[in-house]
């Protein structure tokens, strides 16, 4: 990514001190599986560790650090029976979600050769977890619990904790990024309109405004050619252009590219929400000419660019590009009532990494129908399979709240003006589905990506505190 980020999360295992000197064995054997259970932790993520807990002042000591660290996320792990003094003061003062690993080593006691120690350092699960998500909700936290077991390996605990995991990502994007603001929403569409400062109390985005007299003179002190012409011909590569194209065609777009890319790095964003509404004539027309395959070159690398101005399907363009690799802007075209599918997409900017299908096409048009002006529009082609659907959206008193939906892309004709769309269906057919999610309240846009998410969307949606309406899956 162009500005790269890594989630916090805090690590820490608790047992009952009272145990420790009766049966001195347990503590070399909560030492190794505390190891080797951090071991089993995506290195994807920066890991503070708390240690083993069996005091209250050693909890105190592990909030401490998970604190001046600002974690995304706490784990932690249940080696035996302890009680929850063991646990509160640890994330007492944290606003992030709690997930309690309940992980037995072995998978059954051979019960006959089985005395106290072996029981309580190798066997003991579950009577702790109902007591620590009692306190838990008493606290007022959010919370999981994921139960398996060490022994023969569990492929259940290693997707939930590598889920949560990357949930967490999400939380540090949105915290050390910020969103670029160019110009305004599309006007009069008052579903994508925002109060960016509830924005950035709820969400954690800091907007910064820029004026579209600034960008026009962006690439002005691009002057490195090397540069240019290895942008020019990643261009080349990225799309298929209408009437085909060299490293001279798209010069002054590949400019523009390099100054952007600096311009996302040096400002730190993560987000681009834009709509250009003036006179596209001389250096506006022609920068507003190649917007869309600039700004999707950002994308492609991790930035999320929304057109119409959207801050709202920016973020959702940015979480899914997070946690499953492909973020494409997209919304309801048509009905297909005799196939009961629905024809979902959008035009402008878009992700190169979700056109699987085939290589992405560029192609110049006299008008961007609704918009001002013309020049490039890039279509793009997800794959048949699955695909999940991700809206985020407001109530009337500025909380947010995700919309989603998984459905399967199926092969057949798609519109070939120059808007990436597709042809999805769901469990619940066509007519049903546009009932559910219209009646959920979303903003007319959402993002897409490539596979079933839903499952770590939950966890996003926790991970934020906001609540998520599954339409279908």
């Amino acid at each position: 990514m162009l500005v790269d980020t890594k989630a916090r999360v805090g690590v820490f295992a608790i047992a009952l001190g009272a145990y420790l000197p009766q049966f001195p064995s347990l503590v070399p054997e909560f030492e190794s599986q505390y190891e080797a259970f951090k071991k089993t932790l995506p290195d994807t993520v920066d890991l503070i560790d708390g240690g083993i807990v069996t005091t209250k002042e050693l909890s105190q000591a592990a909030g401490d650090r998970f604190r001046a660290a600002d974690v995304d996320l706490v784990i932690m792990q249940l080696l035996t029976y302890a009680t929850s003094y063991n646990m509160l003061p640890a994330v007492r003062d944290l606003d992030v979600p709690v997930v309690l690993v309940n992980v037995q080593k072995l998978k059954a006691p051979d019960y006959p050769n089985t005395d106290n120690a072996k029981w309580l350092g190798e066997l003991y699960a579950c009577g702790a977890v109902g007591e620590m998500v009692a306190d838990l909700e008493r606290a007022g936290k959010r919370h999981a619990v994921i139960t398996g077991v060490v022994e023969g390996g569990d492929p259940y605990v290693e997707k939930e904790i590598a889920q949560w995991c990357t949930a967490a990502q999400v939380r540090r994007r949105f915290r050390d990024t910020n969103l670029a603001q160019i110009g305004r929403p599309y006007p009069g569409m008052m579903d994508l309109y925002i109060d960016e400062t509830n924005l950035y109390h709820r969400m954690w985005v800091y907007t910064k405004q820029f004026d579209w007299e600034k960008m026009w003179a962006i690439a002005d002190n691009i002057t490195d050619e090397d540069a240019i012409r290895a942008k020019a011909e990643d261009i080349l590569d990225t799309f298929e252009i209408e009437g085909g194209a060299t490293v001279e065609t798209v010069w002054d777009m590949a400019k523009y590219v390099v100054a952007f890319e600096q311009w996302v790095k040096d400002e730190q964003l993560g987000f681009v929400a834009s709509h250009y509404d003036g006179f596209a004539q001389g250096v506006a027309g022609k920068l507003d000419s190649m917007l869309i395959p600039a700004f999707s070159m950002l994308i492609k690398q991790g930035t999320a660019c929304a057109v119409e101005g959207d801050i709202k399907v920016a973020m959702a363009m940015s979480i899914l590009k997070t946690i499953a690799g492909t973020g494409q802007l997209s919304e309801m075209y048509s009905i297909d009532f005799p196939e009961d599918i629905c024809i979902i997409g959008h035009s402008g900017s878009g992700d190169a990494d979700i056109s699987q299908a085939r290589k992405p096409s560029m192609k110049i048009v006299p008008v961007f129908h609704g918009k001002t002006g013309g020049g490039y529009l890039t279509q793009f082609y997800p794959p048949a399979g699955e695909v999940t659907y991700l809206a985020i959206t407001q109530d009337r008193d500025g909380h947010f709240k995700f919309i989603v939906a998984e459905g399967v892309n199926e092969e057949g004709p798609i519109f070939e003006f120059g808007d990436t769309n597709m042809r999805t269906r769901f469990t619940c057919g066509a007519r049903e589905f546009v009932n559910r999610w219209s009646e959920a309240g979303p903003t007319h846009h959402m993002a897409a990506a490539v596979g079933r998410h839903i499952d770590t969307l939950v966890k996003v949606a926790k991970i934020f505190n906001v609540p998520i309406d599954i339409i279908t899956r």
